[in-house]
Parts: C-alpha cells; structure tokens; sequence
C-alpha cells in the first residue's frame, strides 16, 4: 500500500513542513521526505504517530477503506448517532 500522498496531504492540511513533521515525530527532514515519496518503508509505529500529529485519522480510514474522507466521517458520524439513540441518549 502507497501511503506516501495520504502523508502529504495530512502534512499539509495541519499546516506543517517537512521541518516541522520531522521535529515532531523525532525523524530528519529526508525521512519525511522519503516516506512521502515511498522511498521509505512505513511503519505501523511512525503512521500513527503522523495521525496523532496531524489529526487526520479520517484521512487514513479513508485511504484504507479506498473512500473519500467526508463520506467516511459521515458514515462514522451516523453510526455514532444512532448508537446513542438506541441505547437511549448520552449517559
């Protein structure tokens, strides 16, 4: 699985650089570069980390399950909704 667009698009939609991903995730700036390139090998322990530093999960469960990132958080959002319903409101 190519993940390094998905990388990129979340780098930048929290409005990072490369620096600033790179200081955050405790990486050089070339690694950065080269997992968005998929020169680099990503691993389970660094995708999450991005995630957390982005918060942009909806983007990597979008990616994953081969959809747009709206109709996932909608999908989510309605399922989450109708959860609560049935079990009758928030506790």
């Amino acid at each position: 699985m190519q993940f390094g667009a998905v990388l990129k698009k979340m780098r930048k939609g929290a409005g990072f650089s490369q620096e600033d991903m790179a200081e955050r995730l405790h990486m050089s700036r070339s690694n950065v570069s080269r997992l968005e390139s998929n020169k680099l090998e990503l691993k389970a322990a660094d995708l999450i980390n991005w995630c957390k530093q982005t918060q942009a999960h909806d983007l990597l469960i979008a990616f994953i399950y081969n959809t747009d990132a709206v109709s996932t958080v909608q999908q989510l959002s309605q399922l989450i909704t109708g959860t609560v319903l049935r079990f009758g409101g928030l506790i």
